[in-house]
């Protein structure tokens, strides 16, 4: 079924990709230079690959990447548990950090960049950002959103805080935090190509921008396919991880 289902999702992509590579050999759209055909693409995808150009590129992002996400995820559930189940650190710490989440993560980049400079941590720190508050508050969301009344019943057979903790409330939370982490899967990707287009010199963003400058149509739409795939990956990623943590329970719900 599994496969049936994969043919049947990649079908309408196959379509589209037929339409793109028809529409522009026979001339619908002015010129291959504006919107090369699909095969164009796929040949330059190769000899970006076989030079390395890609490869460097695309390790730089996804290095900022993963550092920054798991760093700002990590934080971000660290600190939502603490706000979630303890109402006095809740009333301290949401006032401050409401104040600081409406800010967009690039809107940070000019103050960043006068502080650290152009570098490596310029881009993981954006991420960091970018990735800290839909986790926080998501998992704020869940741990709240835990009925009480499986609370109390551990309290009256006798367990722990922390038992209670960790093997009911957190649990429970699971789903919320990682509809935080999946929004954030893409986001970042997002993020972090836009940084690299303002202000540094290597990854994807600044390979989209050099493409820009040389008038690469095909190198650009390149740079795009790799940032879905990889904001498409990451998602489905999270998605099979809450699956795994969670589906032998949650079938008994």
């Amino acid at each position: 079924m599994k496969k049936i289902k994969f043919v049947y999702n990649l079908i309408p992509v196959l379509v589209f990709l037929l339409i793109w590579e028809i529409i522009v050999r026979l001339k619908f759209v002015p010129g291959h230079f504006f919107f090369p055909p699909f095969t164009v693409v796929i040949q330059e995808f190769y000899h970006l690959t076989a030079n390395g150009v890609l490869g460097d590129n695309f390790l730089s992002s996804l290095f900022r990447v993963l550092i920054g996400l798991f760093a700002g995820s990590t934080a971000g559930i660290a600190i939502g548990i603490l706000m979630g189940y303890e109402r006095l650190i809740d009333k301290i710490a949401h006032p401050i950090l409401s104040l600081f989440y409406p800010i967009p993560a690039l809107g940070w980049l000019p103050i960043l960049m006068l502080w650290f400079g152009i570098g490596e941590i310029l881009p993981i720190l954006i991420i960091f950002i970018c990735s800290f508050f839909p986790v926080l508050y998501n998992t704020i969301t869940g741990i709240k959103g835990v009925d009480k009344e499986f609370i109390k019943a551990a309290q009256s057979l006798g367990a722990s805080e922390w038992k209670i903790l960790t093997t009911i409330v957190i649990p429970l939370a699971l789903p919320n935090i990682f509809t935080g982490l999946r929004l954030e899967a893409g986001m970042a990707w997002r993020v972090i190509i836009a940084a690299e287009m303002v202000a540094i010199p290597t990854g994807i963003g600044a390979l989209l921008m050099r493409a820009e400058s040389l008038l690469r149509i095909d190198i650009i739409i390149v740079c795009l396919i790799v940032l879905a795939l990889m904001c498409l990956i990451f998602e489905r990623f999270f998605i099979y991880l809450e699956y795994k943590l969670t589906h032998k329970w949650r079938q008994y719900a």
